[in-house]
């Protein structure tokens, strides 16, 4: 008998990751048990105001990467229509993270429009861990940049990035 020889599952994980918090660390980590090669697609959001470039961002997902001790996974950046990119590298599965209820309304409809460009690349969506659940990387900038405490929501590393960020564009708020 003849052994079929299965072709790698490939996933990928998009996002602008602006900047990497420790919930989109936990979906990259739990994300890559899912599939032999997780490719995690730092990219351009038109609807949002970065605080680090393209390149910025790439940088700190890969240092993010390597501490996560995630052998399978690597960081790509695009700037394209999502299905797009998951078939140029050729990927079976695109996984989305989940915070709440609002978020799976969206993630839903995305889901949707994503099966009907490409039927032949499934979405999984994974629950965020409930400790992280109110991490979400606007809100890190905002507190950041109101000089509040983020070191609970992302890594010391990206806490010094951001940090530096806004020590240059200046802080807001005035008591």
């Amino acid at each position: 008998m003849a052994s079929i020889e299965r072709r790698p599952r490939i996933g990928v994980y998009p996002g602008t990751f602006d900047p990497i918090t420790l919930g989109h660390a936990d979906i990259i980590r739990r994300g890559a048990k899912l599939v032999d090669r997780l490719i995690i697609g730092v990219t351009t959001n038109p609807s949002k105001q970065p605080m680090f470039t393209t390149e910025e961002r790439i940088a700190m997902v890969s240092r993010e990467l390597q501490s996560l001790d995630v052998a399978n996974a690597e960081v790509v950046g695009f700037n394209a229509l999502l299905m797009k990119f998951a078939e140029a590298q050729g990927a079976s599965v695109i996984i989305r993270g989940l915070r709440r209820v609002g978020d799976f309304e969206y993630e839903y409809q995305m889901a949707g429009m994503n099966q009907y460009l490409d039927s032949s690349i499934d979405t999984v969506f994974l629950m965020a861990d409930v400790a992280l659940q109110p991490i979400a990387s606007n809100l890190v900038k905002e507190i950041a940049l109101f000089g509040g405490d983020i070191s609970h929501f992302v890594s010391a590393e990206v806490r010094e990035d951001v940090i530096a960020r806004v020590e240059r564009v200046g802080r807001k708020g005035d008591l």
